[in-house]
Formats: C-alpha cells, structure tokens, sequence
C-alpha cells in the first residue's frame, strides 16, 4: 500500500493538521517509509512467541484482591464538605 499526495491531504485534513504544499511531499515519503516498517514487520513469524508484558522477565509480588475500607475511614471524609459518620453526603439531583 502506497499514500499519494490526494491521500497525504486527506489524513492531514481530517487530522485538523495545516499542511503547507512543499511538506506535501515530504509527509508522502515518510508515511510510506513507515507503512515499509509495518509490511517488513509482517513478514516476522510470531506464531511461536508468546505474548510479552516486558522484555525482562519480572515475577510480579501479587496482593490478595479483597476489599477493605484502607483502614483510615476518617481521614478519606475528612476534607468532605458534608459527611454523615464514614460516609460522603451530596445533594439529591434527580427527583
């Protein structure tokens, strides 16, 4: 797949981006040096390799996933304008 300059304009227009007519045709070689990258990026056999979340393998210290109040309720109201004990009061906005 090849950008033109008619498409080069398009995406810049609907990106909301003012292109003058002399980057015209620098943006059309750039865009398809990248779409080069993306068609040589195909042609690379993944199937084998499992997903990464990072290049070095982290053994990550996992907590157990349980629900608490964080253990200083008082101090999560206490800057609350209105509050009713541990709890955030607001006004009624539907009737």
């Amino acid at each position: 797949m090849a950008v033109d300059q008619a498409t080069v304009r398009r995406i810049a227009h609907l990106a909301r981006i003012a292109v003058t007519d002399d980057e015209v045709e620098h943006l059309e070689g750039e865009l398809n040096a990248i779409l080069q990258w993306v068609e040589q990026l195909r042609q690379v056999g993944t199937s084998d390799v499992e997903p990464m979340t990072s290049v070095v393998h982290v053994q990550r210290e996992m907590r157990p996933d349980e629900v608490t109040d964080g253990g200083y309720p008082e101090k999560i109201v206490a800057n609350a304008p209105l509050r009713d004990g541990h709890y955030f009061t607001v006004p009624k906005v539907v009737e």
